[in-house]
Parts: structure tokens; C-alpha cells; sequence
């Protein structure tokens, strides 16, 4: 019966997944929590199944050659270091994984407020970026290239220690340093980037003991095909109306994990 419980778990978040391109880390991570998993188990568990999911994606991204993996190597040689240090951080410095919950869950409720926030602004977002430039946003395209690499360790700290960030914020780092990039490219080059990055941050889990491997094969036999179905779907649903309860949905989720 869990098993079954946790794949329509995992049904319902790639159904969101589908239809708005985000959510994953965002919404199962809370998901996992609310079921009782601990913060750790949670986080573990959930950045192997992004790593999978999301791989997919890349697949069809590199066919449609829309990845650009310059944009990627800039950012993965800020995050994968990072992550591998913050994994180092939490193995050295606390006894058991019950010792950094607290970091955890906290940096959960941080990241959860940020990606609801850019969920929700992402189309003034977008137009903004598209506008004449001001002077600080011109600052910030003449130096890039170390700013990607500065996101990309801002990354991989996070996103190890929360699961989340790798989507939707990463894709908005991605639309203010590259403004001209066409929205396709955003999406490609930030997945290439999230697979690498949520395997990473997985792997160092498992190497924790923080993966439940039974939990995480339910919640793929139930995502996977409903991904697909919320992908066909897209096109036909109100997809600002359901972004909206998304974004509605992290922000007071992300309340409750950061202050309370």
C-alpha cells in the first residue's frame, strides 16, 4: 500500500511537473515531509529522482541542439565543486544526519520562497529582461562569465541542501545574465545543467545513507508516465491560473520551513 501511495505521490508531482516545466524538487521534497520522511531522507531521496527525471528532458534538448554548453561548463565549474564540499561539510562536521536537519529544512523553506516567487514573476521577468537594459543589468552582462560560475557555486551549495533551485531558479539566473538567449536555450542548457548537479548532490546522499531506494523506485513508476501526460496536456489547461497556485503553494510552504 505505501508503494502505491508513494507513486500516485509521484504521479501528481510530474503530472505539475508537465504542465508548468517546474515543481519537481519544489513540490515533492515538501511532499515527502509531510508523509513523515525525515528532512534528510526527503532531500537524499529526492535529488536522485530529479537526476533521473530531468534526463529525459536533456535528451530531447540535445537533439534539438537548443543546450549551451559553454553556458553549462561555466555553471557546473562553480556548482559541482560546491556541492562536493557541501556534502564534505555535512559528513565532517555532525555526527548524524539528525544533527543538520535543522540546516536543511531551513535552506528548504529559503529556496522554496525564492522559486515560488520566480514562478510567479516569471513572465514580468521575461519582459523585463527583454526591455532596454538599465545600467546595472548592462553591469551584469559585461561580466557574466564570472557571474555564472558565482550562481553556479550559489547552486550547488542550495541545491544540495535543499533539493530545490536547480529549475525554475536557475533558468531565472540564466534569463538575467543571458538576456538574448531565446527561451528554449534557457530551458536546455538549464537542464544540462540540473542532471549533472542533482546527481552529484544525490550521489553524495546515498553516500550519506540519506536514499531510500524503495521510495525513490515508487515515486519514478508513478511520475515518469504522468510527466508524459502533463506534457500533452499543457497546451490544452489554463497554465498561468494552475503556475499561480504553484508559486502560492512554495511560498507559504517555503514560510513554513524557513521561520517556523
Amino acid at each position: 500500500m505505501d508503494f502505491i501511495l508513494y507513486a500516485l505521490a509521484g504521479a501528481s508531482v510530474g503530472f505539475a511537473v508537465g504542465i508548468t516545466g517546474v515543481g519537481g524538487g519544489s513540490l515533492m521534497t515538501p511532499l515527502l515531509l509531510l508523509f513523515g520522511f525525515p528532512a534528510h531522507i526527503a532531500i537524499g531521496t529526492d535529488l536522485v529522482y530529479a537526476a533521473v527525471t530531468k534526463a529525459g528532458g536533456v535528451i530531447v534538448h540535445r537533439r534539438l541542439n537548443t543546450i549551451r554548453l559553454r553556458i553549462v561548463l561555466l555553471l557546473a565549474s562553480g556548482s559541482i565543486p560546491a556541492s562536493l564540499f557541501t556534502i564534505w561539510m555535512l559528513k565532517s562536521f555532525f555526527p548524524s544526519p539528525e544533527h543538520y536537519s535543522h540546516i536543511l529544512t531551513s535552506s528548504l523553506g529559503v529556496m522554496l520562497i525564492i522559486t515560488g516567487t520566480v514562478v510567479l514573476l516569471k513572465d514580468q521577468l521575461q519582459r523585463h529582461v527583454e526591455l532596454e537594459p538599465a545600467r546595472w543589468q548592462l553591469w551584469i552582462q559585461r561580466h557574466s562569465l564570472p557571474l555564472t560560475v558565482i550562481m553556479g557555486v550559489f547552486l550547488g551549495v542550495f541545491v544540495t541542501l535543499s533539493s530545490v533551485g536547480a529549475g525554475a531558479f536557475g533558468a531565472a539566473i540564466l534569463l538575467l545574465l543571458y538576456p538574448r538567449l531565446p527561451s528554449i536555450h534557457v530551458i536546455g542548457t538549464d537542464l544540462a545543467h540540473a542532471v549533472p548537479l542533482t546527481l552529484i548532490a544525490g550521489t553524495g546522499h546515498l553516500f550519506l545513507g540519506n536514499v531510500n531506494l524503495v521510495l525513490l523506485a515508487s515515486l519514478l513508476a508513478g511520475s515518469l508516465p504522468a510527466i508524459y501526460i502533463g506534457t500533452r496536456l499543457a497546451t490544452k489547461l489554463p497554465e498561468k491560473v494552475i503556475r499561480s497556485l504553484l508559486a502560492s503553494i512554495l511560498l507559504l510552504l517555503g514560510a513554513k520551513y524557513a521561520f517556523f
